[in-house]
């Protein structure tokens, strides 16, 4: 298949598996909170509203980035960084929100240095992995 690049890392492959896995989580923990009223809504707490809305959308952008890491695309790298980038700045919002006395989980805060650690991680494995031969 022209649109693969071959041979790729083995291992290359199973971080795309795991950034798109996390990408379709995102999609059905956010989406359960924010669309169905339900056990998913009323064990999320004091979630804060555009956290969520920011994951939600985001989300797609994760599934994007593991099939372009997939595929073993260079735009995959940028869009993991830009998807980093996008959540350090929501991650920046929700400590304004904190710091004003708005309510919150205390797990956003490790939810949220996850996301960004993680695409953080997906884009430099990306990078090393495609160097300066992906498209």
């Amino acid at each position: 298949m022209k649109w693969l690049r071959w041979p790729q890392p083995w291992w290359l492959g199973a971080v795309a598996l795991v950034a798109v896995s996390f990408g379709g989580l995102t999609l059905k923990a956010s989406g359960s909170v924010l669309f169905v009223d339900g056990a998913a809504r009323s064990s999320a707490g004091d979630y804060v509203s555009f956290v969520v809305w920011s994951n939600f959308v985001v989300g797609f952008a994760y599934i994007a980035a593991g099939a372009g890491v997939w595929a073993h695309r260079r735009w995959a790298v940028w869009l993991s960084f830009a998807i980093a980038g996008t959540t350090l700045v929501f991650f920046a919002a929700f400590g304004v929100h904190v710091l004003v006395g708005g309510a919150y989980e205390l797990r956003t805060v490790g939810a949220m240095a996850l996301r960004t650690g993680f695409w953080i991680v997906i884009g430099l494995v990306a990078r090393h992995a495609m160097g300066e031969a992906g498209s």
